[in-house]
């Protein structure tokens, strides 16, 4: 499910059958490092919007969790730690972030953490990029189905 309207009634239907929370962590920043940022964060969404394509009933995409590339990692850590504990208390067992920003570790987390390679979409034939989304939502899918049991 989506941050959408629609989704949300199917959500509170469905609740007790929907226990995991999907957050893309984003970079934002507009210096000179703008357009890896632009490119790994456009990346995460495509491949998170799939995968919640694919789990739709079971997993909730929510919007990105930003952040500046000015801020400082401990800072993030402790916003998205206070994300996750409101996301934990709603009733979500299990939450998946999705980065492709290798600032983040695990164990400062408290949810399961997947780092994206960081492949810049831009010049990339349609056809491979099609196949390179399916080959990562494959793998993505593989690790949080062995994740929940």
């Amino acid at each position: 499910m989506k941050w959408t309207v629609s989704d949300i009634d199917m959500y509170e239907k469905e609740k007790q059958y929907i226990d995991t929370a999907l957050l893309p962590l984003i970079q934002l920043t507009l210096s000179n490092a703008t357009k890896t940022a632009v490119a790994g964060g456009e990346l995460v969404q495509l491949l998170a919007s799939e995968v919640e394509r694919q789990l739709k009933g079971r997993l909730f995409l929510l919007p990105p969790f930003t952040y500046f590339l000015t801020e400082t990692k401990e800072e993030c850590v402790k916003r998205l730690n206070v994300w996750t504990d409101e996301l934990k208390k709603s009733g979500m067992a299990h939450v998946f972030y999705l980065t492709s920003d290798r600032m983040w570790n695990e164990t400062e987390l408290g949810g399961k953490l997947f780092v994206l390679p960081s492949i810049p979409l831009e010049h990339m034939d349609e056809v491979y990029q099609q196949q390179m989304v399916r080959e990562q939502t494959s793998k993505l899918l593989s690790s949080f189905i062995s994740h929940w049991t």
